[in-house]
């Protein structure tokens, strides 16, 4: 073997060097580099045991020059105290001219021989071997027989798994139910979509809550555009194919294997131009396994144990327990219902801990840890304003539904906080639990509750424009301050101006008085009004005490009371310019009304029933006689959901004047019907016997029936309802309500339902039409017609 000479580039010495033996061992790490710098540019020849020796020689000299060179900067300008052997090494010739020296050797005179020819001839090595020939390269294989599951699943004709190509117990695992077979099925959730799953897979208790959810969040289908292109459609679906993954673990299939693919029709076959395969073509298959579903195991809420003797009653609230499948969902859930438990108990600090779930994958099992803190129970105190003077503490509690005294209940707060919103009479609202006294003893401690409130703009101008077939236009104006009388007192002045009636008056309300929803009314206007039925100038004071059913507290129950004081001219109606004589009717009454509502909206009911009782004894005085009589109707509404989507309503009304003639009695106080709130297609007060004039007389019956489907289109997101109707109803001149002579009236109508209520247009025709009525009545309001 030949070590050829390394080519190196040697450093000049940078340095002045002396004979004197201190200035030897100025540049230990220079002498040594010439060192071997000599061994390096010799060449040698030498058997194996020869090349040991030097190689290891040489190795010894390069470290020693490399620790030198690390060596020398942090010596700075010390000397360095050398090795005397290794000195001794360095011959002194190398050190005075170290190129001279190095090339004063044998293997620097002995000249390299030159490169040998590329083109010439390989030297005879005296053996070959044959070049091999295609043929013995050729390997027979034995045939592999296709497995008909496997070219089943890729098929493009098969489409979808079958069967049995289920992984061993698929289509067992999944569900509750037990099933015999091994089956797949197939859920379509949408053209671009299908679940692949074990049969029991649909059974296992919340398959179409699974199924809602992966359709509401899918990046396919909500991310859905005619611009989609196929590389986006395959990214979506694998966010879809984790977005299944994550939902079958919060179910608990915490084992699942979730994998998709595409199908698309063949080339050529697709819907774009000339037959290309585009976005809308592919159809996204998801092949569910979901395993075992795991149960939990421990259900430990530690800390729940303070609450003593409502520790039972705590821990039933919170109803997971060990062996139930897992529910993420049901954790937050019952998370939530224990925490309101607490704060229905009493417990008004009570903390409710971050739920942990250890999954134990070798047990199918989760470990749940729920950390609780009770903090003690407590009792009401009072409940404190901090702006008395608008709404003082003592109105605050007469709003208040609970008393100082009661075990605290977190419901009851969040109650006051709605009523006292309700008022309108403020912007920003704070109601907090404050501790007052601490439990002692074994007794509850007590807390005060704290109101803090920001005043809102009190005064309010409103105006209102509407239009009735029977009525004609009527513009309506007013101005309000809500709380001029502190707390709740309203001062509302009012005008009405229409082609039927004028009116202005004055209203003085006072809101939450004495308890919940309980209103006191003055009531003070000045009207005239002119209708086919009859003319009427008339002054009415009016006071009324009532509780009310309202939009955000809608009651079982509500009734009201007054005293009603009338002075009135009135004259039956005109017929080409004739008319009877004025009246003057001095009225007192005494009105009271009951309503039991069992249904499920105030505004708009789609299940339950309504029942409505009104009553007014009244004593009038006209023409130098006194006479007296009681008022009187009854109406009940039924609401029953035929379907989703459709809701059949129905109302029914009898009311009836007893004690007198009917000659007795204002025109204005009659029973009259016809209109958007009686019957539709006939004008208002139109229905019902006739003077000589063809004008309405009113009565001293009344029955009225009304009929509706009311269909919630999918049209603007379900807000559009198409509702078709019937009604009828009759006015007789006797006291007892009655069923013949009914005038019929049929139509549609649309609602387009808001937040606050159905706006409602309806159409209508009467089916029996007299001489004098219209064919068409049109009717505009908020709130179903009943």
């Amino acid at each position: 073997m030949r070590l050829l000479p390394l080519r190196s580039r040697s450093r000049a010495p940078t340095a002045t060097r002396s004979r004197s033996a201190p200035a030897r061992t100025e540049c230990l790490a220079h002498r040594t580099s010439i060192a071997f710098l000599k061994a390096d540019s010799e060449a040698y020849r030498f058997d194996a045991g020869a090349f040991s020796t030097i190689r290891i020689a040489t190795w010894a000299l390069l470290l020693t020059a490399g620790a030198a060179v690390a060596l020398a900067p942090a010596a700075g300008a010390q000397s360095l105290d050398a090795d005397p052997e290794l000195e001794a090494l360095i011959p002194d010739a190398a050190v005075a001219n170290p190129e001279a020296w190095a090339m004063d050797t044998e293997a620097a005179a002995t000249p390299v021989p030159e490169e040998a020819d590329a083109d010439a001839d390989l030297t005879d090595t005296g053996f070959s071997i044959e070049w091999p020939e295609a043929e013995d390269f050729e390997v027979e294989l034995q045939e592999i027989k296709i497995d008909p599951e496997l070219e089943q699943l890729l098929s493009r004709e098969s489409g979808r798994p079958a069967a049995d190509l289920a992984l061993p117990g698929m289509a067992e695992r999944g569900g509750e139910g037990d099933r015999d077979e091994y089956e797949l099925a197939e859920t379509e959730l949408s053209r671009r979509i299908v679940l692949s799953h074990p049969a029991s897979f649909a059974e296992f208790g919340q398959f179409d809550e699974f199924i809602a959810r992966f359709e509401g969040l899918s990046d396919i289908e909500t991310l859905r555009d005619d611009d989609d292109n196929l590389a986006q459609l395959a990214n979506r679906a694998e966010e879809d194919a984790a977005l299944l993954s994550d939902m079958l673990a919060v179910y608990g299939f915490n084992d699942a294997d979730v994998r998709q693919r595409v199908e698309t029709p063949p080339a050529g076959e697709g819907s774009g131009e000339s037959g290309a395969v585009v976005a809308s073509d592919a159809q996204y298959v998801f092949t569910i396994d979901p395993g075992e579903r795991y149960r939990y195991g421990e259900v430990a809420l530690p800390g729940l144990e303070a609450a003593e003797d409502d520790f039972a009653a705590l821990r039933d609230a919170f109803e997971i327990r060990a062996g139930d499948f897992i529910q993420e969902d049901r954790i937050v859930a019952e998370r939530i219902d224990l925490g309101v438990a607490m704060g229905e108990t009493g417990y008004a600090f009570a903390e409710v801990g971050q739920p942990d779930l250890l999954i134990d994958h070798a047990s199918d099992e989760g470990d749940l840890t729920l950390p609780v803190t009770p903090g003690g129970q407590y009792r009401f105190g009072e409940v404190i304003s901090s702006d008395p003077e608008f709404l003082s503490s003592r109105h605050l509690s007469e709003i208040a539904q609970f008393d100082a005294g009661e075990i605290y209940q977190a419901s009851e707060v969040d109650d006051l906080r709605r009523a006292i919103l309700s008022t309108g009479l403020v912007s920003s609202l704070s109601v907090t639990p404050r501790e007052v006294a601490p439990p002692a003893n074994g007794e509850p401690g007590t807390v005060a509750v704290d109101v803090a409130l920001t005043p809102a703009p009190l005064r309010t101008i409103a105006g209102a424009v509407g239009y009735d077939t029977g009525r004609g236009i009527r513009t309506e104006v007013s101005w309000e301050h809500r709380n001029l009388f502190p707390p709740e007192g309203m001062l509302q002045l009012h005008a009405i101006a229409g082609t039927q009636e004028q009116l202005a008056g004055a209203t003085f309300r006072r809101n939450n008085w004495h308890g919940r929803d309980r209103v006191l009314t003055l009531d003070v206007f000045a009207s005239t009004i002119d209708r086919d039925a009859y003319e009427a100038r008339t002054i009415s004071g009016v006071a009324r005490f009532e509780k009310l059913s309202t939009l955000l507290f809608q009651k079982v129950l509500a009734w009201s009371i007054g005293l009603e004081l009338v002075a009135t001219q009135e004259r039956e109606g005109t017929l080409g310019g004739l008319t009877g004589p004025r009246e003057t009717y001095f009225v007192a009454a005494l009105p009271g009304e009951v309503i039991y509502d069992k249904s499920d909206d105030l505004l708009d009911p789609t299940r339950g029933w309504r029942v409505a009782l009104f009553a007014s004894p009244e004593l009038s005085h006209t023409g130098g006689e006194r006479s007296t009589y009681l008022r009187s109707w009854a109406e009940g509404r039924y609401y029953q959901p035929v379907s989703e989507r459709l809701v059949v309503a129905g109302r029914a009304r009898f009311g009836t004047i007893v004690g007198t003639d009917i000659s007795n009695i204002a025109p204005s106080r009659r029973l009259y019907a016809g209109g958007g709130g009686s019957v539709r297609g006939y004008g208002y007060q139109e229905i019902g016997p006739k003077d000589d004039l063809g004008d309405p007389t009113g009565g001293l019956s009344l029955s009225e029936f009304s009929l509706e489907a009311r269909y919630r289109t999918g049209l603007l997101d379900g807000a559009i309802s198409i509702v078709p109707f019937i009604d009828a109803g009759t006015v007789a001149n006797d006291s007892s309500p009655r069923l013949n002579g009914m005038q019929y009236g049929a139509g549609v109508g649309v609602r387009y339902h808001t937040n606050f209520g159905p706006l409602r247009f309806d159409v209508a025709t009467p089916l029996n039409p007299r001489p004098d009525d219209g064919r068409i009545a049109v009717y505009i309001s908020l709130g179903q017609a009943f």
